[in-house]
């Protein structure tokens, strides 16, 4: 059933809103296990990932958002108000009521509650390795450190705590994980980058900075080239020389 909602879900949303373009699709795995790992982009990114990748995923979700007494809170500050930009109150009853769809919505579709600063972190490494040993796709968007947002990428530097799970799949597997990078413009152009693997000779905090600095570089050097594509679309005729 949670394939078939997937499913139903990703298509419908990509012939209503998205409609975009992949690039790059022959740098995508054949199969499983792997990480996909996009910018945010506000909610564009999981929509034009999910909806361009011809891949079966399992998005991590922050767990208020699957939290029927939490959600409600979260997207009224976090999608409402920052992106609808509704006011209070008009904004948490709007929230009240979307949250009766999303919260039902991305249980249903397989998303991995994230717990982040709390010890029910253990749960999301739990189920993500139960997904990678049955050889699925995860999505990951990482958390980004607080600090000036770059003006031309729209990102801020990833938070590094996702490459874990490539220590936690080798610990039980004694295999390689490989994480795929994806950036999503508001062209609705989507590219998928070469991949990295987690090398377990290193220290996990030297291979957190390393696979998490590759994919950021690689997501904003292709956000980058899609944004200059997108501008020489738009200009006029004449300048195309």
């Amino acid at each position: 059933m949670g394939d078939l909602l997937y499913n139903v879900v990703s298509r419908a949303i990509d012939w209503c809103y998205w409609g975009g373009e992949l690039i790059g699709e022959e740098n995508l795995p054949s199969e499983g296990p792997a990480v996909i790992v996009s910018n945010h982009l506000g909610p564009l990114g999981p929509i034009g990932a999910i909806c361009s990748l011809p891949l079966r995923m399992y998005p991590w979700a922050i767990s208020d958002m699957v939290d029927p007494l939490e959600a409600q809170e979260y997207i009224c500050k976090d999608f409402v108000e920052k992106t609808l930009r509704l006011k209070p109150p008009l904004s948490m009853k709007f929230a009240g009521k979307l949250c009766r769809i999303t919260v039902p919505l991305l249980t249903g579709i397989g998303c991995i509650p994230v717990y982040r600063k709390s010890e029910k972190i253990e749960i999301t490494w739990q189920k993500s390795l139960e997904l990678l040993q049955e050889k699925k796709f995860i999505y990951v968007t990482p958390g980004y450190i607080k600090g000036k947002m770059d003006p031309l990428t729209k990102m801020q530097p990833f938070m590094t705590g996702f490459v874990q799970l490539a220590e936690v799949y080798y610990k039980a597997t004694k295999r390689i994980l490989f994480f795929y990078p994806v950036a999503v413009h508001e062209s609705r152009h989507v590219v998928v980058g070469r991949r990295i693997g987690y090398d377990p000779l290193n220290s996990l905090e030297h291979e957190r900075e390393r696979v998490s600095g590759y994919l950021e570089k690689s997501i904003a050097g292709m956000y980058l080239e899609l944004k200059v594509h997108s501008l020489q679309e738009k200009m006029p005729f004449w300048l195309h020389r």
